[in-house]
C-alpha cells in the first residue's frame, strides 16, 4: 500500500465472549494501525467494523445477524463505503451460513486467521462478494502479529495458549479454536516484557486450557506453565500474574507448588468443574470425578491457605437428574466460591452431547435460579470476609465518582477508595470497612509503605 493510500481510516470492533476475544481484538487493531486505522467508539460513520464472534453460548449466531441488520442500515446510508467483517468463533463455525444470509460483509475470518486481515481485506477491495478465510493454518498466528502493540492498561491480557484436546461434549471450543497449541516461551515473554514497559503491572495469561501449556523453551524442550510463571516473575516491574481458564487435569503438582512458591501468583483460581456428578461428568467426557476436584482444591489450599476459587457451572446437562443436580448443589456448599459462572445447558451444533434428549427447560431454569442463588450467597460471605482486613490493592485509575481511585483486590475484586492522589500503577495497603454484592470500599492505610 503505497502512502497516499494509507489516509486515516475509523475503525470500530465490538467484542463478544471470553477474555481470549478480548485480547484478539486488541492485536487486530494493531494489525490495522499501520494501515491508517484509528478506533472510535461508535459504529456510525466508520470505514470499517469488526464483530469478533463468541459461539459458547446458544443464539450467538442470531445475536450477531441482529447486529448485521443495523450495520447493513448503516452500510447503505454510506453509500456501501463501509466494510464489515465478521472474525471470531461463530466465524469460524458459520462462515458458510454467514455469507448467504449476510452478503453485504466484506469478510468472515476464523480466530486463528486473524493475522491475515491486511492481506485480506485487500483482497475484499479488489473481489465483488465475500472474502472467507477460516482455516487452520500451519504458522501460528502470533508469530505474525505487529510488536508495537498498544497498551492495555495496568492489568494486561497475554495469550499464550489457544484450543483444546478435551473435547467435553458440550463444547464447541476444539471445532472453533483448533487443537491445543502453546506459544514459544520466547515470543511470551518479550510480549510480556513489552506490556510491563508500556505501564502493565499484572498480567493475566490466557488460554483455553492454560494449564497445559507446553511452549517450547530457549533449551527447546517444552516448559510448564508453572516453569514460565516463574519466569514471568522475574521481570522487574511486574507486580502480579494471573492465569485462565484451567482445567482439573492439567493441575499438576508443579503448578500447585506455584501457588505457594510463587510469589507474584495471586491466591485466586478459576477451576472450571461444570458438575458435582460423576454421572454428568462422565456424559461431558470431563475425565475427572468429584472427587478429584475437591482433592485438588484441598491441595491448593493447602498450598496457599489464602487462595479464593472461582468456577464454571452447567445446569441441564442431557440426563441431569434431581439426583445429579443435588450432588453438584453438594459440592458446591462443601468448596465454598468466591466467583461462579453458571447457565443452562445450550446444544451447540455438531456436540456430542447436542444429539442426546434434553432437559426440560423449565426444570432446567428452576435449577438454575436455585444454584445461582447459592453462588450469590457465597460470594457475599467472601466479600464479607475481608472487611477489617488491610489488604494490598492494585490501583488502575480513577473511580466512578469525582475524588475515587480504584484498584483490584488480591482476590480479583474492585476496590473504591476516596482519595485525590493518582496512585495508578501503584499497589498500596487498604483497609476495606464495607463490601457491596461486586466491589469493596476501603480506606488509604496512612504509611508509606507499598505493599509488594
Amino acid at each position: 500500500m503505497s502512502t497516499a493510500d494509507r489516509k486515516t481510516r475509523k475503525l470500530h470492533v465490538v467484542t463478544h465472549g471470553c477474555q481470549m476475544n478480548v485480547y484478539d481484538s486488541a492485536r487486530m487493531t494493531d494489525l490495522l494501525r499501520p494501515l491508517g486505522y484509528t478506533t472510535v467508539d461508535t459504529p456510525e460513520g466508520a470505514d470499517m467494523v469488526i464483530l469478533n464472534t463468541c459461539h459458547i453460548r446458544e443464539r450467538a449466531e442470531e445475536k450477531v445477524f441482529s447486529q448485521l441488520g443495523r450495520l447493513r442500515v448503516m452500510k447503505e446510508a454510506q453509500g456501501g463505503n463501509m466494510m464489515i467483517a465478521v472474525t471470531g468463533c461463530v466465524a469460524q463455525a458459520e462462515g458458510e451460513v454467514l455469507a448467504k444470509r449476510a452478503p453485504f460483509v466484506d469478510l468472515v475470518v476464523g480466530p486463528q486467521a486473524y493475522h491475515r486481515l491486511p492481506e485480506l481485506i485487500a483482497q475484499a477491495h479488489r473481489k465483488n462478494g465475500v472474502v472467507i478465510d477460516t482455516d487452520f493454518p500451519v504458522e501460528q498466528k502470533f508469530d505474525h502479529l505487529p510488536d508495537d502493540a498498544a497498551p492495555q492498561g495496568v492489568i494486561s491480557f497475554l495469550s499464550i495458549q489457544e484450543g483444546c484436546d478435551k473435547f467435553c461434549s458440550f463444547c464447541v471450543v476444539p471445532y472453533t479454536r483448533g487443537a491445543e497449541a502453546s506459544r514459544p516461551v520466547a515470543n511470551v515473554l518479550a510480549e510480556a516484557k513489552r506490556m510491563v514497559a508500556l505501564g502493565a503491572r499484572e498480567i493475566a495469561l490466557l488460554g483455553q486450557n492454560v494449564n497445559a501449556y507446553h511452549g517450547e523453551g530457549p533449551d527447546g524442550a517444552p516448559w510448564s506453565l508453572a516453569r514460565l510463571l516463574d519466569r514471568i516473575a522475574e521481570i522487574e516491574g511486574l507486580e502480579r500474574i494471573r492465569y485462565t481458564t484451567s482445567h482439573p487435569n492439567d493441575m499438576s503438582d508443579e503448578l500447585i507448588s506455584a501457588h505457594r512458591d510463587n510469589a507474584k501468583l495471586m491466591p485466586f483460581l478459576h477451576l472450571p468443574v461444570q458438575s458435582g456428578s460423576d454421572k454428568i461428568l462422565r456424559a461431558m467426557n470431563r475425565k475427572h470425578t468429584a472427587d478429584d476436584f475437591r482433592r485438588i482444591v484441598e491441595r491448593l489450599r493447602q498450598a496457599r491457605p489464602d487462595i479464593a476459587f472461582s468456577s464454571d457451572f452447567i445446569v441441564g446437562h442431557p440426563g441431569e437428574t434431581d439426583a445429579d443436580f443435588a450432588d453438584t448443589m453438594a459440592l458446591i456448599r462443601e468448596t465454598g466460591f468466591a466467583l461462579a459462572y453458571s447457565f443452562t445447558y445450550s446444544p451447540r451444533p455438531g456436540t456430542p452431547a447436542a444429539s442426546q434428549p434434553q432437559v426440560d427447560a423449565a426444570v432446567a431454569d428452576a435449577r438454575l435460579q436455585n444454584l445461582q442463588a447459592l453462588l450469590r450467597e457465597q460470594q457475599n460471605t467472601f466479600n464479607a470476609r475481608i472487611v477489617g482486613l488491610e489488604t494490598p490493592v492494585l490501583f488502575t485509575g480513577s473511580g466512578r465518582h469525582p475524588g475515587q481511585i480504584a484498584g483490584r483486590s488480591l482476590w480479583l475484586q474492585p476496590v473504591v477508595v476516596q482519595h485525590d492522589a493518582n496512585l495508578t500503577g501503584q499497589v498500596r495497603m487498604v483497609k476495606i470497612h464495607h463490601a457491596n454484592p461486586n466491589s469493596l470500599l476501603g480506606t488509604l492505610v496512612d504509611k508509606e509503605q507499598i505493599a509488594a
